[in-house]
């Protein structure tokens, strides 16, 4: 038997059982075994017994288990799905058990942040490129695997989970990640593109989720269509040049994980980040939404990491800037919209 036919045979592993991992590890069920690990005994028993996460019905051949080990021997790809709050914290407990061998995707779109020990965001004023880590350069860091990928792109985990025509994009350094992400998760109603540039890609994911927000309180403001247009075109522009400041390329960010994804999260109410700007423009205050909301909307802390960036860089990014005021300064959408609506762009689009 060859090493090619009984890798073949071995599991896929998926961590993380949230409304993405789910969606995902249902994709990845169409062709393969797939062992899903989640933190809570009563998901793992609901997915073994029943089928289901959180009542909703899953392919009965993924298996549950709350064993890191048991999942790094058993399966060579192994997809994180896991919100970038805990994204670390996870990474350290399967670091033991992860070796070269593994291909590690993740489909995770947030940043960490990497400060000396003891020192926290809110004690200093600004964060350089060094402090900030995407999710392959966590992975890297905290463990001995070489061959890291990402998962980005129009997403919304509960259009993927109906079965809904999608495409997403695998990104990594490492043709084969590209190769093998492919062959797993292709379908007839999902298709997969390659790019060679993950930090690009990885941006595009998360940058993104600020112009969400700001699109959601322009929905929740009953601003129209003209609006919005001009939010996420200049959301674009602003999104390029940061991301360009971060190390990513602009082709990156005029593809399927930058505008493709920009555009879907922007006008979904599926989106959890458009929903907490909807709500803001409702009225309501961060922390309750925050309070209320079953999963993490990543846009937040992405804003509070970038508005420390901008100012360590002497950039500037209005969208971010504003959204930061409004989010953690008590400045109103409304004013901020203003704000917006008058700055003085003198230039339409000048990064190409």
């Amino acid at each position: 038997m060859t090493l090619k036919s009984s890798s073949k045979e071995k599991s896929v592993g998926v961590v993380g059982m949230g409304s993405f991992g789910t969606a995902i590890a249902n994709i990845l069920a169409e062709k393969s075994k797939v062992i899903a690990f989640a933190r809570r005994a009563e998901v793992v028993d609901e997915i073994n017994h029943e089928h289901k996460v959180d009542g909703l019905a899953i392919n009965p051949i993924i298996k549950g288990t709350q064993d890191p080990q048991y999942l790094c021997e058993n399966c060579d790809t192994i997809f994180f799905m896991v919100p970038s709050a805990a994204f670390q914290e996870v990474i350290r407990s399967f670091s033991p058990y992860l070796y070269p061998y593994h291909l590690v995707i993740h489909g995770t779109k947030g940043l960490c942040l990497n400060l000396p020990e003891g020192q926290k965001l809110s004690q200093i004023q600004t964060i350089s490129r060094e402090n900030i880590l995407t999710m392959s350069e966590v992975i890297l860091k905290e463990t001995v695997a070489i061959r890291v990928g990402c998962l980005a792109g129009p997403n919304l985990a509960k259009e993927l989970y109906a079965g809904q025509p999608a495409a997403t994009v695998v990104a990594s350094k490492y043709n084969e990640v590209i190769l093998e992400g492919q062959r797993l998760l292709r379908t007839d109603k999902f298709q997969v593109y390659g790019n060679s540039d993950i930090v690009g890609v990885e941006l595009s994911g998360v940058l993104k989720n600020i112009i969400a927000i700001a699109a959601g309180a322009l929905a929740g403001m009953g601003l129209g269509e003209n609006a919005k247009g001009l939010l996420i075109s200049r959301g674009m522009v602003e999104l390029v040049y940061l991301g360009n400041a971060l190390g990513g390329s602009v082709k990156s960010f005029i593809g399927l994980a930058g505008i493709g994804d920009l555009v879907a999260t922007c006008n979904s109410t599926l989106s959890r980040n458009y929903t907490v700007g909807y709500r803001l423009a409702k009225g309501e205050k961060l922390e309750e939404i925050q309070a209320s909301m079953e999963e993490v909307a990543e846009g937040i802390n992405t804003i509070r990491l970038m508005k420390a960036f901008v100012e360590g860089r002497g950039m500037r990014a209005p969208i971010t800037e504003n959204l930061y005021k409004v989010l953690f300064e008590d400045l109103k959408i409304e004013d901020a919209l203003q704000y917006l609506m008058k700055y003085p762009f003198s230039v339409d689009v000048d990064f190409l």
